[in-house]
């Protein structure tokens, strides 16, 4: 078979390009000189001969690649091209080689494909007697429907342009669910007013909350007639982008062809339609006027064209709207599409299809045995999206009910805390391509849509099962923040040091902050008090070895110089969580006190201290008499007699900033020290090491195995040191064990005269011995035959 020498060669490089595109996904963390390349290989204007292709590809892959952090994984993964989407992406290379046909070969080819595509795609959605319009927009279709209705309602429209709408004011009609900016974006673009757009509530007493009400809609077309405006178009869903409900199509249909209306529909939900067993809601849709297919998300094509399918029996107008070409190259958009659509075949693509829906009821059938989860789904039977929440109503088991009433802005808190599991999930199983979305009446939901992104992220029946088995893990812990959140403001309240800080945004316990208790400072110095302390007591928490998330919040949340708690587990003690950050703050705030005060007595202390010396300088004058100042004089006559001086020598206490006698040290030929004073023992003094920190006791886990190895660590530990009583109290300082007076009931062991080296290497030896005897029993006397 006779191949075209330039087609083969642009599938040879496609096939390349491709190959060393996708094998800089598995380098998408280059070396050093690879960034290096990418850098340097980026000039300002062109230079030398130029680059081959490889080069280029190279060049094109480290651009892809470039903004990658080496360390820091992310849950977000490029789209899996197959080989379908290779032959989309051949077609957009085939469209361009195409086009510099001679224009009768041209002709021809670019009718066959368009006519094979359209005919394809009517068949496949059931959609008879239909013609289609490729665009890359999808909002483009259901603009050009626009004008193409208004020429259609408007005969005059042609040659009066603009001006034939003064008589009869045209109306759009939409959801409250359909896409935002969709209306407004269609009267930009037609140059009509906001007031053409009626934008419908959908049913607020009966029926599904998501879906258009059709007795209001009714009476609004009847008061715009009455009016003198003309009702022109209607936009329905099959297939809400929020929740993926679908409106009553069949009503829908009567009431536009009773006004003469033209319906217009859109949807995921327009891709079961290719299946063989359709939901009969969805199958309305058929008798439509137009629909927009969107078939790149649904069968994994990148770079494919949306679809609009109408029905017009006037191909003038059509032209006129712009829903047909007389430039042959604009035809070539169906291209892609074309050859993708014969890879697939049929079968390929009712498969892709009734997989996402199969994975839709997947998730459902597991969802409906989670406790605290709430779906909201219109047909449980064919649904191909599925919209959970974590429950408010079920949240509070152990409490006895609800939470609801326990406190305010409850509704808000369930938001932010269905946005963190969200969140979550998409970062644990990246493949399940669920997101966030925002529902009127429900609120903040979790949505898993397959069919809008299993294709391109290759989901599977083991996905979903990962995704139910990690939110599983995730919904406890979403139970118990909630319920201790309650606890955590009630505890903060107790601690007067401390204020508790309402961010209903911020997914875990709460925030605190602790206020410093000096009342006398202005506003300026307190809150730079506040701030240091704060930020002190951060990185103190942070230090801990706790399981709990420590943070200054979010990023541009409105709080500041706060510290956020992050989410609690069941068996967190909230009460010794509080007691240590109230404890923490107050041994920063003493150890700045301290610090000031030490300042300030050093700084008496050295004015003191030159006024003494200034007065004993005087005195001594006084005492040794002007003659002894003579240097030759003074010496000779030291000679002879020697002069006692009165004056005592000081010394400068550092510590207590006071100026003191050097007779006890020349007396006692050593320096005297004063007793050291205590460090204050904060909460977490009393934990072994590597025991976790506000754990409730008797709690199960992980960190049981942790504990006990800890106990082990703590005995090594205290070898070292002074031996410790056996109840659990606070340890003491070795500086007080040192100098503390012995008890009346210990045993008094006389002291000997000074040993020689030998016997002071003995009695070292027995008082390492006496010294590691429990407190409160004899120490046995070593008989050594003295």
């Amino acid at each position: 078979m006779m191949v075209d020498p330039t087609l083969a060669e642009m599938g040879k490089n496609l096939n390349e390009a491709m190959k060393i595109l996708e094998d800089g996904r598995k380098a998408s963390e280059p070396d050093a000189d690879r960034r290096q390349f990418s850098r340097s290989s980026i000039p300002g204007p062109l230079q030398g001969d130029g680059q081959d292709v490889a080069s280029i590809l190279q060049l094109v892959q480290n651009l892809m690649h470039e903004d990658e952090e080496e360390d820091k994984p992310s849950h977000r993964r490029m789209q899996n091209v197959g080989e379908q989407g290779h032959m989309a992406l051949l077609g957009h290379s085939l469209a361009a080689y195409i086009s510099v046909l001679d224009r009768e070969r041209l002709r021809k080819l670019i009718t066959r494909i368009a006519s094979d595509t359209t005919l394809w795609l009517c068949r496949l959605f059931r959609y008879e007697s239909g013609s289609a319009y490729y665009h890359e927009d999808d909002r483009e279709g259901l603009l050009k429907v626009c004008r193409l209705v208004i020429n259609t309602r408007y005969e005059d429209y042609s040659t009066e342009g603009y001006t034939v709408l003064n008589s009869r004011q045209p109306v759009i009609y939409q959801s409250a669910t359909c896409r935002p900016g969709l209306g407004q974006h269609l009267c930009s673009q037609l140059g009509l007013p906001l007031s053409s757009l009626c934008t419908v509530p959908c049913n607020t007493m009966f029926g599904s909350q998501h879906q258009m009400d059709i007795a209001l809609l009714d009476k609004l077309i009847r008061e715009d007639v009455e009016t003198g405006k003309l009702p022109l178009l209607l936009i329905a869903n099959a297939g809400t982008p929020g929740a993926g409900h679908t409106d009553k199509l069949g009503r829908l249909k009567e009431l536009c062809e009773q006004y003469g209306m033209w319906l217009h529909i859109e949807g995921v939900n327009l891709a079961t339609l290719a299946l063989g067993e359709v939901s009969s809601p969805v199958t309305a849709a058929t008798r439509s006027d137009s629909m927009t297919l969107t078939l790149g998300p649904w069968l994994g094509l990148p770079a494919v064209p949306a679809v609009t399918l109408y029905r017009h029996e006037d191909p003038a107008l059509s032209l006129a709207a712009g829903l047909t070409s007389s430039q042959p190259v604009e035809k070539l958009r169906a291209l892609p599409l074309w050859l993708s659509l014969q890879y697939l075949g049929h079968d390929g693509i009712v498969e892709k299809i009734r997989h996402a829906v199969e994975l839709s009821q997947q998730l459902l059938e597991k969802l409906k045995t989670l406790a605290s989860i709430k779906t909201s789904v219109e047909d449980e039977l064919n649904s191909p999206v599925v919209v959970f929440r974590f429950s408010q109503e079920t949240s509070a088991e152990s409490s006895g009910g609800s939470v609801e009433g326990y406190f305010a802005g409850e509704r808000e808190v369930l938001d932010t805390l269905n946005r963190w599991l969200c969140e979550r999930l998409a970062q644990l199983v990246p493949a399940s391509g669920v997101d966030i979305v925002e529902l009127e009446d429900e609120g903040t939901c979790v949505r898993f849509t397959p069919l809008m992104t299993a294709a391109a992220l290759g989901t599977q029946r083991c996905d979903v099962d990962l995704l139910v088995e990690r939110l599983t893990e995730l919904v406890p812990v979403l139970n118990c923040t909630l319920r201790l959140r309650l606890d955590f403001r009630e505890e903060v309240y107790r601690h007067s040091a401390l204020s508790y800080i309402e961010d209903l945004s911020w997914p875990g316990l709460g925030a605190v902050r602790y206020e410093p208790r000096i009342e006398e400072m202005n506003d300026s110095k307190r809150q730079l008090e506040v701030e240091k302390i704060n930020s002190e007591l951060l990185v103190k928490l942070g230090d801990l070895d706790a399981d709990l998330l420590f943070s200054t919040g979010l990023e541009f949340g409105p709080e500041k110089d706060c510290i956020f708690i992050g989410m609690g587990t069941e068996d967190l003690d909230v009460a010794e969580l509080v007691d240590t950050i109230a404890a923490l703050g107050r041994d920063i705030e003493e150890n700045g006190r301290l610090l000031e005060n030490m300042t300030e007595v050093v700084r008496k202390g050295i004015q003191e201290a030159e006024l003494q010396l200034q007065k004993d300088n005087q005195e001594k004058l006084m005492e040794e008499g002007v003659l002894r100042q003579i240097p030759l004089v003074g010496s000779v006559l030291n000679w002879f007699s020697p002069f006692q001086s009165t004056v005592k020598g000081r010394t400068f206490n550092l510590a207590a900033g006071s100026l003191d006698s050097t007779e006890p040290t020349y007396s006692m030929k050593a320096q005297t020290g004063g007793l050291a004073s205590p460090e204050t023992p904060t909460s977490s003094a009393k934990r072994l090491l590597g025991q976790r920190l506000f754990r409730r006791e008797g709690a199960g886990g992980s960190d049981s195995h942790s504990e006990t190895s800890s106990v082990g660590q703590a005995e090594d530990l205290s070898r070292e040191r002074v031996s410790q009583p056996t109840t659990p109290t606070p340890p003491v300082p070795d500086e007080v064990v040192a100098v503390a007076p012995e008890s009346p009931e210990t045993p008094q062991v006389p002291a000997e005269p000074e040993p020689t080296q030998e016997k002071g290497e003995v009695g070292t030896q027995e008082g390492e011995e006496e010294e590691s005897q429990p407190e409160g029993q004899e120490a046995p006397v070593e008989e050594t035959g003295r």
